[in-house]
């Protein structure tokens, strides 16, 4: 295994000895502290280089929801079909459904498998320590002798981190090693479970969905492996994956409270947010219409933003252009009409109405232009 995990026990063990200089400075040299907080660091410089990942995660997961109204007409489509032929059939149009919407049930768990490489480096590292600093073994990179003595001397607790549950006699560790076990068993099913449960509708949530009822199984299983296998792993590796398990869960509570998904609790927690604050400053509250307008232009803008403008003719510019700014003036109007007093005019109507009201006019005069 070595072998194979060579090169990431060499940047693991780099990153982790740069880090402790770092905050020797501070602690001391002899801290065992400097050598947590060095895994806690190497464990954030993971995770920020994971954060591409993630968002393609999250977005994996929307077209997960997306695709929900086909797959169920698919399900009913071979519903009651036990023969092979059928079931051959289904698994080939859902994997067809799966590359339209570019996206597969085990999304999700990307992140997690793309961490383990490391995580068995560290195991590596933190286990090839003793043998470094008896000299028995050759250094890795700057983990030279003298340096693995000192991981070998570092505690948590009075715990060494090197110790695993099943190496050592002393209860100290053994007290410390449940602790951990348990605390990363947790934060796995917890995070896991905010994002299957509380970012996806409603309708994808039901047991009869095939999809639901993997990443149920995956909610359960996970944690359960880890604290099975928990008793193997060193002090150090088990804060490795606590910290990762903490930073998971605080990065899809950002990402699921600023972008949710449709028909979720979490979008309905944020609508509920947006009417707060309006009513705070004396607007009227949206409606669910006005936040359906809202999103649309939103998602409009940002697909535009993502595409190469094309050439246009002269003959079509007259035509085009009013149609490419609708989505502007909307998001202006709305701007403006949140910053004005909540005062009706002659009308009887506020300014946001009024605004709202030109906005449909254009719009009916640019689709009546059109049709001409």
């Amino acid at each position: 295994m070595d072998t194979i995990l060579k090169p990431i026990m060499y940047v693991v063990a780099w990153i982790m000895v740069k880090l402790h200089d770092l905050f020797a400075i501070v602690l001391g040299d002899a801290s065992s502290w400097a050598w947590v907080l060095a895994i806690v660091g190497l464990t954030v410089v993971v995770r920020i280089a994971l954060i591409p990942l993630f968002f393609r995660q999250i977005k994996a997961s929307r077209g997960m929801q997306i695709m929900q109204p086909e797959l169920k007409k698919l399900q009913e489509k071979y519903k009651g079909r036990k023969d092979p032929a059928s079931k051959q059939a289904m698994q080939q149009e859902m994997m067809a459904l799966y590359k339209k919407h570019g996206t597969n049930p085990f999304s999700s768990c990307m992140p997690l498998l793309l961490q383990m490489p490391i995580f068995f480096a560290l195991f590596r590292v933190l286990n090839n320590a003793g043998a470094i600093a008896a000299g028995t073994a050759n250094p890795i990179g700057p983990l030279t002798r003298e340096v693995a003595a000192k991981v070998q001397d570092a505690t948590l607790f009075g715990a060494r981190l090197s110790e695993t549950f099943l190496s050592s006699s002393d209860s100290q560790v053994k007290i410390i090693t449940v602790v951990l076990i348990v605390a990363m068993s947790a934060s796995q099913f917890l995070t896991m479970r905010q994002l299957t449960m509380k970012n996806m509708p409603s309708s994808a949530t039901s047991g009869e969905n095939p999809m639901m009822r993997q990443q149920k199984i995956m909610m359960y299983l996970f944690p359960l492996l880890f604290a099975v296998t928990g008793i193997n792993f060193q002090i150090g590796v088990l804060i490795y994956w606590l910290t990762s398990n903490v930073w998971t869960g605080g990065q899809q509570w950002y990402a699921i409270r600023r972008m949710p998904a449709p028909g979720s609790e979490a979008e309905r927690a944020m609508k509920e947010r947006i009417r707060a604050k309006r009513i705070a400053k004396g607007l009227p509250p949206e409606t669910d219409e006005e936040l359906a307008e809202k999103e649309a232009a939103a998602a409009a803008a940002a697909a535009r933003q993502g595409q190469r403008v094309q050439p246009v003719r002269k003959s079509r510019q007259k035509h085009s252009a009013p149609v490419a700014s609708s989505v502007d003036e909307l998001l202006e109007g709305q701007q403006e009409a949140e910053a004005s007093q909540d005062a009706r005019d002659a009308g009887g109507l506020t300014a946001a109405e009024r605004e709202m009201k030109r906005y449909q006019a254009r719009m009916a005069r640019r689709r009546q232009g059109k049709k001409k």
